[in-house]
Order: structure tokens, then C-alpha cells, then sequence
């Protein structure tokens, strides 16, 4: 039996293979190596494991992670996945690689995740071999939930929102200054807090303020990454992500408007990362 994980800093999606080729999924919470140790995913895996599952008889295991770029990282990781799976083949990568393994299989080109955060690639149909640093939500991610409810956020605080709207984001959120800039600078993970808030422009996709919002957070996703790829232009755009699939459409016209054709956009890697494996095996 195989297991295949896609992993967020938040929750992972686990898919179970068996020997007939019938898949089951369950979650378990993120295991970002950036905030838990090996001995912290262990007991999370054997607390949070179906009952059902006999650890003993998984025999290949294939794990992708947010943060998991370092060789410290993977190792911080696989050691976990060997521990509980001990009888498997375990291999640990970055999410970058789910992401182009889901949208491109085999095939070389061109691969985006646009989530909480950003990132994006070029990839031969094996390996990444090229990525333009997004740079994290502190000084870049354009595009990103973080970098659009990022600007939502402000143009609420500075009262640059339009009524209307900043009337519905009180309602939805009843958040005032003090407590945004809690979460912000005293809590853990304000970049889930601060994506958290471009629901809001989808919720509220028809008015004008977040069309415009939203095409430009998408047009200085081009101009400032994307563009940054040489021969950018001759690779159809690829990507996978909650931002990216819920405003497929602009990010349709952004691509457009910088010269790029639109290929494969998914919501998330997991079924398609679970045919490549198939497929490979």
C-alpha cells in the first residue's frame, strides 16, 4: 500500500493507495518543519492516523511539504515518516515539486502555487531548474491570499474601502484596528491571517473595488515574477491553489494581458499527484 501526501503548514491531505488501486483520503494537521520537530510529527501522525490503517503495511511513502526546501528540513521530516511508517520507502519533497508533478506530470513547463503564499517554477518533467524567489509576504507574494488581504486590510484601516464595503467587512470580520494589528504582530502565523481576508473579495467578486483589487494583485504577480523567467512566454501557465482557482478568470486575463496562455488550473494537487505516482509505478 502507498500513501501520498500533500502537506500545508496548516492541515495535510493524506491519500491511501491499496493494492487494488482503490484510493481513501484523511487529513491530519501541517507539519511544517519551520514549527514542529521530528518528535512532534510523530505523535501527531500516531494520535491522528485512521484506525484502520496498519502502519506496518504501507510500503511507499511520498510526502510534500511547505518548508520542506533544506537538506535539514527533509530530514526533520523523513526521519518521522520512517519512524512510523518503518517498513516503507519514504521520500520527502517540497511542495513546489507537487504542484508541477499535479499540473505537468511527466511533461516539462511551466508550474505556480498561489495560495496563502506564492511560488512558481520551471520544470524540466523531472526536477524544478529554474524559481524566482516569491520572497515571502513580508516583502513580496504578489498574487498571493496574503498579498490581496493584505490590501483589503489596509484600504479597510485607512478607510480607502468603499462604504458598502467596508460596512460588509465589518459585519463579516467585527474587527477593529487594535485587534487586527494584535493578530498581526502578536500572534502566531499572520500570514493565515492575513490570507484569510481574500474570501472576502470573492465573497464580493461582482463589485468593482475587488475586481480592480484583484487584477492588479495579479498584475504585479507577472510584471514582478513571473516576468522574471526567461522565455517566459513560449510556457502555457500552470497552477494550482485556492487563490488561483477561485479567481481563475482574472488570473486568466492577467496572463493574457503579459503575453501567457493559460493551461491547467486546480484547486489542489492531490489527485493529480496520486495518477502521477499510479502512473509511475
Amino acid at each position: 500500500m502507498i500513501l501520498i501526501a500533500d502537506g500545508g503548514s496548516t492541515k495535510t491531505t493524506w491519500c491511501l493507495v491499496d493494492d487494488h488501486g482503490a484510493r481513501s483520503f484523511f487529513h491530519t494537521e501541517g507539519y511544517n518543519p519551520e514549527f514542529i520537530s521530528t518528535a512532534g510529527i510523530i505523535a501527531s501522525l500516531q494520535q491522528s492516523l485512521p484506525a484502520t490503517l496498519d502502519a506496518a503495511a504501507i510500503t511507499e511513502v511520498y510526502y510534500y511539504g511547505a518548508s520542506v526546501v533544506s537538506a535539514q528540513q527533509v530530514t526533520t521530516v523523513a526521519d518521522a515518516m520512517q519512524a512510523v511508517f518503518a517498513q516503507a520507502r519514504v521520500f520527502v519533497g517540497h511542495d513546489l515539486l507537487a504542484a508541477a508533478r499535479a499540473l505537468l506530470g511527466r511533461q516539462p513547463g511551466f508550474a505556480a502555487i498561489l495560495g496563502t503564499g506564492t511560488n512558481s517554477c520551471v520544470y524540466d518533467g523531472e526536477r524544478i531548474t529554474h524559481n524566482v524567489d516569491s520572497l515571502g509576504y513580508f516583502l513580496g507574494d504578489e498574487g498571493s491570499g496574503a498579498f490581496i488581504g493584505k490590501a483589503l486590510l489596509r484600504d479597510y484601516l485607512r478607510g480607502d474601502m468603499p462604504a458598502d464595503l467596508a460596512a460588509a467587512f465589518r459585519a463579516t470580520y467585527g474587527l477593529e484596528r487594535d485587534a487586527i494589528l494584535d493578530q498581526l504582530y502578536n500572534q502566531p502565523f499572520p500570514n493565515r491571517f492575513i490570507a484569510s481576508f481574500a474570501r472576502f473579495a470573492n465573497d464580493h467578486h461582482q463589485a468593482e473595488y475587488c475586481k480592480q483589487l484583484v487584477a492588479e494583485a495579479f498584475d504585479l504577480f507577472f510584471r514582478n515574477i513571473i516576468k522574471k523567467y526567461p522565455a517566459y512566454q513560449t510556457h502555457t501557465f500552470n497552477c494550482v491553489g485556492s487563490v488561483g482557482y477561485n479567481f481563475r478568470d482574472a488570473l486568466t486575463q492577467a496572463a493574457a494581458a503579459h503575453g501567457m496562455a493559460v493551461g491547467k488550473i486546480i484547486s489542489a494537487p492531490i489527485d493529480d499527484l496520486v495518477s502521477y505516482h499510479l502512473a509511475a509505478g
